[in-house]
């Protein structure tokens, strides 16, 4: 029997848009989530959307650390899938599933006894009152959460990406009606306003889970993988290559994330509209990243693939493909940002309200500076991505949270401050962090792990 010819770049490409496509439409529905909870919760009240958004914050920090489990079997199961290794993939997923299970349990007494700890975090007395009664509830909701990532890695390495939007899609339904009910008390319902909010994600948490789990374990072409089948049998083995691999990924993941927390942080000493400029900025730049993450994501799968088939020519090519992609998406981002800044800031904001003026001129300049790190925070999550796809994690971790933390964050406070550039310092602070983050991050891929 021949082998199979190998791939043009022209049918990488359409590999990893077929692939990405639904993970780009997922990861924005995800997004609708977020804006759901946040509009109808303004809606209802100042006091409870600022302590649903304060709770989810903290939800998010805890969940993000776990996440990496979720993340780490996108790239093995995708590189045992290339290797005909059956058996590894079933093994990994499930100590995947266990190890989200058990990181889960471990931190629900953070959200149980969370008000003491946003106390203490300076939060106000009633704020924080009811952001502990929403964690009590949303709490509940890490592990289905984190098994989600789970199921939802695993079906993606299968190229079966269609099913995780659609079950995405019918969350942010679901989250929608039921926070219509119950945060307002509408269709007979009781009014129970952030607690209702709670029991809605928790609702739409649970029932996401349940749904990718049918269809992993009982869908014809997946059922014999056995998925399920003796899942309580521990495989210590597979355990720890799933934890070596994923705590690396959670706490680079924290690491990113504590970089635009601690810019926030810092833009909120320069005021009130400078505060406000930033987050719908960053909601901006947030809408083309999750295009970016999602090719990112479908990279992991297809690099995972060849890396397992130890083809490296449809590796190199396959990863090569996917930068240009998320370059070229890059590009438009930029020109987007550049052309209309105003008319994008103006998007979330009443222009007729006293202080809009400031914040739409303020957001403009923001914007302008995103533009320029546009092409460092596709190449870095890009970086990321391939690197999963081989299984190389430990390192990466060193080389972000360095650029974050180490270069981002002081650079970022010095252009601010010291040297009297305002917000715009800041920006331009983030713009050195994640270039460098991208450099190293891409140098490691293609001078280190292709290149060996």
């Amino acid at each position: 029997m021949s082998a199979r010819a190998p791939l043009s770049y022209p049918g990488h490409a359409r590999a990893l848009l077929v692939l990405g496509g639904p993970l780009i439409a997922s990861h924005l529905a995800q997004m609708l989530l977020h804006v759901t909870d946040t509009v109808m919760l303004g809606w209802y009240g100042v006091s409870a959307l600022a302590a649903v958004v304060l709770g989810s914050s903290a939800f998010f920090i805890v969940f993000i650390l776990g996440s990496g489990f979720g993340i780490a079997v996108m790239g093995l199961v995708s590189s045992a899938l290339g290797a005909g290794d059956t058996t590894q993939v079933r093994r990994d997923t499930r100590m995947g599933l266990w190890l989200s299970g058990f990181y889960g349990i471990a931190v629900m007494p953070l959200m149980w006894w969370s008000g003491p700890i946003l106390l203490a975090a300076g939060q106000q007395p009633d704020v924080a009152a009811l952001a502990q009664e929403y964690l009590r509830i949303a709490g509940f909701g890490m592990v289905p959460a984190l098994l989600i990532m789970v199921l939802k890695s695993y079906l993606a390495a299968f190229e079966r990406t269609q099913v995780v939007l659609a079950v995405t899609l019918v969350s942010v339904a679901l989250n929608f009606c039921l926070n219509w009910m119950l945060i307002f008390g509408n269709w007979g319902a009781p009014e129970l306003g952030v607690q209702g909010a709670a029991i809605a994600t928790l609702s739409v948490q649970i029932t996401g889970m349940a749904l990718l789990a049918a269809y992993s374990g009982w869908q014809p072409a997946l059922r014999q993988f056995e998925l399920f089948h003796r899942f309580w049998r521990p495989d210590w083995q597979a355990m720890r290559k799933v934890f070596r691999l994923g705590l690396p990924i959670g706490l680079t993941g924290l690491a990113e994330g504590g970089l635009f927390q601690a810019s926030a942080l810092m833009m909120g000493w320069l005021g009130v509209a400078a505060l406000a400029a930033h987050g719908i900025a960053l909601e901006l730049a947030a809408l083309t990243f999750m295009v970016h993450l999602g090719l990112s994501n479908a990279a992991t799968v297809r690099v995972g693939r060849a890396d397992g088939a130890r083809d490296t020519r449809a590796l190199r090519d396959a990863a090569l493909t996917a930068t240009v992609l998320s370059l070229a998406v890059a590009v438009v981002g930029v020109a987007l940002f550049l052309a209309m800044p105003e008319t994008l800031v103006a998007l979330f904001l009443d222009a007729a309200k006293p202080g809009s003026a400031e914040i739409i001129a303020f957001g403009a300049k923001l914007l302008a500076v995103a533009a320029l790190f546009q092409m460092f925070d596709a190449m870095q999550v890009m970086a990321l991505g391939l690197l999963r796809g081989v299984q190389d994690t430990r390192v990466p971790m060193w080389l972000a949270s360095i650029s974050y933390w180490l270069i981002g964050i002081p650079a970022s406070y010095v252009l601010a401050f010291p040297l009297g550039l305002g917000g715009v310092g800041l920006w331009f602070g983030l713009v050195v962090g994640l270039a460098c983050a991208a450099t190293l991050l891409m140098v490691r891929f293609w001078r280190g792990r292709l290149g060996r």
